[in-house]
């Protein structure tokens, strides 16, 4: 007798399945965020029958429609490759460029959300709106990441020359709290400045000057302990000084005290 009712309960189960309403699951419902009132009366994912959402949160809650998954399947966003850079927002004093990107498909679901779409870096132009070489108009050093040194363009060299470059090698004694607290993407390598760190610092054309064939506040008249002082491009406010320990012709120090003159 008992093993006829369990029988029968099965059957009424699955009658009950073949009978749900036909507005039910998440048709036409894919609901963004959550949503109290993208609901449907039918099996849910976790095998109970009854109330069931179709927004973008019933995956954490637990409650989505048996038939969520097909119906409003998880997008995650999608963006074009970067822009190339913009020049210099000033010339002649230290400013940002930026590069755009755009959504090509906005998440859907619970996507992975977007990722920042602008991104900004610190430049200094080496010419004046007349095409005069300007760098020179400052008396401290401006200095950047190594990264950048790759991505300096052909058409930023205000003059032809074979001259690669050199190193200059400092020892850092004062730095502004400004530097280790920068979190900024373009910015981060900031966090890596440290007082009583020896760090390279590379001096290359375009920030080279023609006539001198050295880079602005590098120091290179400057053969006794003298105290210089540095500026980090992307953050006026991180600043401090060093002393030079001498020049060379390639920098050995550690990527994350290797810089660059802008």
């Amino acid at each position: 007798m008992a093993s006829a009712k369990c029988a029968c309960f099965i059957l009424m189960a699955f009658l009950l399945s073949q009978m749900a309403p036909l507005d039910g699951g998440c048709a036409g419902k894919c609901c963004k965020g959550r949503d109290f009132t993208c609901t449907s009366t039918d099996w849910r994912m976790d095998g109970a029958y009854g109330i069931c959402f179709c927004d973008e949160t019933c995956r954490q809650t637990g409650d989505c429609c048996f038939d969520y998954p097909q119906t409003c399947p998880v997008r995650a966003c999608v963006v074009s490759q970067w822009s190339l850079w913009s020049g210099c927002a000033q010339q002649c004093k230290p400013a940002y460029k930026i590069r755009h990107r755009v959504i090509e498909q906005e998440p859907e679901n619970g996507g992975v959300p977007c990722p920042p779409l602008e991104e900004k870096a610190g430049c200094l132009e080496y010419t004046d709106p007349e095409g005069r070489y300007c760098a020179l108009n400052y008396g401290h050093a401006f200095i950047t990441s190594m990264e950048y040194s790759e991505a300096r363009r052909k058409r930023d060299l205000p003059y032809e020359s074979k001259n690669l470059g050199y190193c200059v090698q400092y020892k850092m004694e004062t730095l502004s709290d400004h530097c280790t607290h920068e979190s900024r993407p373009f910015a981060r390598w900031m966090q890596y400045l440290r007082e009583g760190f020896t760090v390279c610092v590379f001096c290359q054309p375009p920030a080279m000057n023609i006539d001198y064939q050295a880079c602005q506040g590098d120091g290179a008249n400057i053969e006794g302990n003298e105290t210089l002082q540095w500026q980090a491009v992307g953050n006026t406010k991180c600043r401090g000084t060093w002393r030079k320990v001498r020049r060379v012709e390639q920098c050995s120090c550690p990527v994350v005290h290797s810089f660059l003159f802008t």
